[in-house]
């Protein structure tokens, strides 16, 4: 039986009462309250392996609980397999689907039968191709397609061999995908290498590049902590495309930042329930439908992660204090949770 059936049903109530008065007993079974409506249902959230991201599933954990309900362990694994996960029922819920980006991996595991998207945790989120600021403004580089020149892909080149290095995505994100797409629609496959790896291993090499006044190119996004040590516009520049052109053909989306077609649609990172969850856990459901992050809060939370604040004991206290100086709007998300479950 699922784990969120566990909270009595009112027949399953009434059957324990009555056969507790018929032995002359007096039975207490445990209801949920007007306050705790979670009372006796786990849940099993589950997160991506870039523990920057964990943050803003934390503070949807401490909602939870303050709801009465058990917070599993949170499962961590890759993007595509977090669907396959709440797709059978194996997690409950994510806040972390990028709505565009990711989703060829909703839909492969059965997309809006299996699951639910009930809400928006992070709106307007935005990718792109970045080189340093000095770079650009000496050789006059705006375009990704400046790289098809082979004297400027040199430029980028940090192993020798002649071809622009894109610090880029780790294999099995959505973003890799878009950039190795990218590169065959724009004929940049014989100027630029996609270095794949560790993502935040590889950043760590470009900044030091960086900060050595050598030239740099890199895949990045927001919200996270990169666009504090490389900011756009003092540090660093977007580079355009020279159209839209994205894989599944849907070229209508809306790529530009800032007057820029950076190439990636303009994203929002929704919340994701498994649906007999949702179903049976309506105060659960429109708790996580109500929680929303501005991405200048989780990239100020990324920042102090980067300056050493990296722990799960750390995030978990980012997590607190965010709540505690955003009590107002998180009982009102609270309040909204307990009046979806009468």
């Amino acid at each position: 039986m699922k784990k969120t059936l566990k909270k009595l049903n009112k027949s399953s109530v009434s059957m324990a009462v009555g056969f507790g008065l018929s032995l002359g007993m007096f039975a207490s079974p445990a209801i949920a309250s007007g306050d705790k409506p979670g009372e006796g249902v786990e849940v099993t959230p589950i997160f991506p392996t870039i523990s920057a991201e964990h943050f803003r599933g934390e503070v949807v954990n401490i909602g939870l609980r303050e709801l009465g309900y058990e917070v599993e362990q949170f499962k961590e694994t890759e993007y595509a397999t977090m669907m396959v996960a709440l797709s059978y029922g194996d997690a409950d819920y994510t806040v972390h689907l990028w709505d565009k980006l990711h989703d060829t991996f909703y839909q492969k595991v059965g997309g809006d039968a299996n699951m639910t998207k009930v809400g928006t945790t992070i709106a307007d989120v935005a990718q792109g191709y970045l080189i340093d600021k000095k770079t650009a403004d000496k050789y006059n580089i705006t375009s990704m397609a400046d790289l098809k020149k082979p004297e400027i892909a040199k430029l980028f080149d940090s192993n020798g061999n002649g071809k622009a290095d894109l610090t880029g995505c780790n294999p099995g994100w959505g973003c890799e995908l878009m950039i190795e797409h990218h590169l065959k629609a724009y004929g940049l496959t014989d100027t630029v290498t996609h270095n794949q790896g560790s993502y935040f291993a590889l950043m760590a090499d470009t900044i030091a590049r960086f900060n050595q006044g050598e030239p740099v190119l890199y895949y990045t996004w927001t919200p996270q902590w990169i666009a504090g040590v490389l900011v756009p516009g003092k540090d660093v520049v977007y580079l355009s495309v020279p159209h839209t052109d994205m894989p599944d053909g849907n070229n209508d989306v809306n790529t530009i930042v800032d007057g820029i077609n950076v190439g990636f649609a303009v994203d929002q990172i929704r919340s994701v329930v498994n649906k007999e969850f949702a179903e049976e856990n309506p105060a659960a459901t429109a708790f996580i439908a109500s929680v929303k992050i501005p991405a200048n809060d989780e990239s100020a939370q990324n920042l102090k992660m980067e300056k050493g604040e990296k722990s799960s004991k750390d995030i978990n206290r980012h997590a607190a204090e965010w709540v505690k100086a955003n009590r107002t709007v998180f009982d009102d998300w609270l309040n909204k949770a307990r009046a979806a479950a009468k």
